[in-house]
């Protein structure tokens, strides 16, 4: 069973140091995606702007700036607030995005104690798969591999 970890929260679209709208999001965090979370902005279209990128970046961009290329997150003081900056750029344009730290750093922390860093991998079943993958088969299966697959360009089949 997979657990999902989700939060609406109204983020602020900063158009100019003196202009910024507001857009509904929602916060999303999924055990069977463990190393992703995905955020959907509701911009008032048919549907959802989604973006995804590493957990580990959110987490670390409530602390520090990080991130390059396409996702870039760094803490900051608006008005005496705390909050969350995100750039994010596409192909389609930029948009740098300001989320209310307290709201942030408590959904991660749900997310955090849902699965911990560093234990990830677990619950993709990598190790699990690579064992069914590698382990050894008896009997018919092994003569199927000795098989070629392929009959090589000399071999009468075609009628010649």
């Amino acid at each position: 069973m997979h657990t999902v970890v989700e939060r609406e929260l109204e983020l602020k679209l900063v158009l100019s140091p003196e202009r910024a709208i507001p857009v509904p999001a929602r916060l999303t965090y999924r055990t069977d995606d463990p190393y992703a979370v995905h955020i959907a902005f509701h911009i008032g279209s048919e549907n959802p702007v989604n973006w995804t990128f590493a957990r580990e970046l959110l987490v670390e961009g409530v602390f520090r700036p990080c991130g390059h290329g396409d996702v870039r997150v760094w803490p900051t003081k608006v008005d005496g607030r705390s909050v969350v900056l995100m750039a994010l750029s596409s192909p389609d344009g930029d948009a740098l995005l300001e989320a209310p730290a307290p709201a942030v750093s408590a959904w991660l922390e749900r997310t955090l104690r849902v699965v911990p860093p560093g234990s990830e991998a677990e619950r993709l079943g990598i190790d699990d798969g690579l064992a069914e993958l590698l382990a050894p088969t008896t009997g018919r299966a092994d003569e199927l591999w000795l098989q070629d697959p392929w009959p090589s360009d000399e071999s009468n089949e075609g009628g010649e």
